[in-house]
């Protein structure tokens, strides 16, 4: 029965059934979700575009299945994130597999319980980004590595590891052949298995791996000269190597992110390592080895590396997810005999301080009223909506601080399995109050049918000194962008010089063109830019707006 659920049915709702509930937040899901319907408009699945312009910083698969999603399902928010919402579950299903084959199948479930309720993977997975997607292809090839190492005679094996590792590279990039290789290499030499290296590298294997991913590679660089430069080049060496993207992060950057990511589980998990019986809760020698190998790895590359992003460790969390399940299915198999919190106050203290901040989180917004950044000034409300969206993620983190203790010490069962519902029930309520505060000042969906009802059909709506692809994807146009090129900045360069001119100017250029046209429509964000239009164009009306994004008519 809990076979069921916690395979199946709590992970259909929360990551199919509920992808519809926020909408792509700014820059990257709109990005995209816009590449994919460029694609499908254009017929061009070879060179990714982005408002027309060349986008060549990341491989295209992830691009090709939302293509294929916006066909099926319509371009919606649920089609742009189905893929990364089943590569999510993918690895909630993987493992279980691992845990079944390290153990039994019991530990499976644990540890697919505690990925689908971990909180870093339930809202990674929910991201129409690249980084599920590469999670998933990546851990699968080192697992399909491991079995093929461990069983010599299964030829098919190293040929799936080789085919994997091409899916991953043609979702980002060298990086997902790099870690496959890289873990299952150390994880030989570790265990004494150094012999069997040569076994990883497979002939056939790597013709396959050559026929899946040189297609693409030739057909690119076919099309852009010094594509195989800036792909092989910029984006992979100077990218980790030097600080050409300006992020200086701290080198304990991902600690915080690891130690979140795992809530609600964090107390739980201290609660049951701290059990008699945690000596016998880890697994065979080289399958903790290679877990172990699979952790450290990730993390130091990262860690070392010039950029750093929070999803970049996210394959961290199914090593992470098995060794936790395992635990857990340990402590529970073995207080038969007592209640899980029995004689242990300080970790009801634990779990409780958990909840009550948890709770303050979500009491924070409406007690200030308004978030504001005064340097920017944005201004977003809560709206009168709040309290009832966060009543259910309150009711969760409450019954969190007893309820299970008080159905183990009723039934002698069922403590984990009701702490896993209750996480479920609080991830997928707080997602609505998520959207409720996220959605105003990160979405241009916010401002859809303002854009329709105030923008006449066939004139440009220029993106002052912002750059949302989300007014593009959603209103269907294409939007000139003064000064925020960004990302932008290698395609643009490519342009012809009248398409140059006419969709991406500087702000000299812009407010001299407001002074030869009678009226222009504009949208911008934040108040200190709306400042600076008044100041160049008093006449300027504000057509709409949120606090946050404004919607304008800038007459001359």
């Amino acid at each position: 029965m809990q076979k069921k659920y916690i395979l199946f049915l709590i992970p259909l709702i929360l990551y199919i059934g509920l992808l519809s509930v926020m909408p792509q937040m700014e820059p990257d899901e709109a990005r995209y979700s816009l590449i994919a319907s460029a694609m499908n408009e254009s017929g061009n699945y070879i060179t990714p575009h982005i408002k027309s312009t060349i986008y060549l910083e990341k491989p295209p698969l992830v691009s090709w299945a939302t293509a294929i999603s916006f066909k099926i399902f319509g371009e919606n928010d649920f089609s742009a994130r189905l893929f990364a919402a089943l590569c999510a579950w993918g690895c909630i299903l993987l493992v279980y597999f691992i845990g079944r084959h390290f153990r039994d199948e019991k530990t499976g479930l644990f540890a697919a319980a505690i990925l689908t309720v971990s909180c870093y993977h339930f809202f990674l997975g929910r991201i129409n980004i690249l980084d599920m997607p590469l999670t998933l292809f990546i851990c699968l090839a080192i697992w399909l590595g491991y079995l093929a190492l461990k069983r010599q005679n299964k030829n098919y094996l190293f040929y799936l590891f080789y085919f994997i590792c091409a899916l991953a590279f043609l979702t980002k990039g060298i990086i997902g052949v790099v870690f496959p290789f890289g873990i299952l290499i150390v994880w030989l030499l570790w265990s004494g298995q150094w012999r069997k290296l040569l076994l990883l590298f497979s002939p056939v294997g790597i013709l396959i791996f050559l026929m899946t991913v040189c297609p693409w590679l030739i057909l690119a660089q076919k099309e852009n000269s010094d594509f195989l430069w800036f792909f092989f080049v910029r984006e992979h060496f100077l990218r980790f190597t030097t600080k050409m993207h300006g992020k200086t992060e701290p080198f304990y950057f991902y600690l915080p992110i690891l130690i979140g990511g795992v809530l609600p589980w964090a107390v739980y998990l201290i609660q049951a390592w701290k059990n008699k019986f945690i000596s016998e809760s880890l697994f065979a020698r080289d399958d903790n080895k290679l877990l172990v190998v699979w952790l450290l790895l990730i993390f130091i590359f990262y860690t070392i590396s010039s950029s750093k992003l929070p999803t970049y460790i996210a394959p961290m969390f199914l090593p992470l997810a098995l060794f936790a399940g395992c635990i857990f299915q340990k402590y529970e198999e073995n207080i038969s005999s007592e209640s899980p919190g029995e004689g242990r106050m300080l970790f009801r203290v634990m779990i409780i301080i958990q909840s009550l901040i948890l709770i303050i989180a979500l009491f924070l917004p409406p007690i200030f009223q308004q978030y504001s950044d005064a340097e920017k000034g944005l201004v977003i409300m809560t709206s009168r909506y709040w309290w009832l969206y966060i009543f259910l993620p309150v009711i969760a983190l409450i019954l969190m601080t007893f309820l299970p203790d008080l159905i183990f010490r009723k039934f002698r069962k069922g403590w984990f399995f009701t702490i896993y519902i209750l996480a479920a029930l609080f991830l997928g309520s707080i997602l609505f109050a998520a959207n409720d505060f996220l959605a105003p000042y990160r979405s241009a969906r916010v401002a859809k049918d303002a854009i329709s009802k105030y923008v006449p059909v066939g004139r440009d709506l220029y993106q002052y000194r912002v750059n949302f692809y989300g007014i593009d994807f959603y209103n269907k146009i294409r939007t000139p962008i003064v000064e925020d090129f960004g990302e932008l900045s290698e395609g643009i360069v490519k342009l012809a010089p009248e398409e140059k001119k006419r969709y991406f100017l500087s702000p000299i250029e812009f407010f001299t063109l407001c002074g030869q046209q009678k009226d222009i429509y504009c949208i911008t964000q934040h108040q200190e830019r709306l400042k600076e239009i008044r100041l160049k164009m008093p006449k300027t009306k504000v057509l709409w707006d949120n606090g946050a994004f404004y919607l304008l008519q800038i007459r001359n």
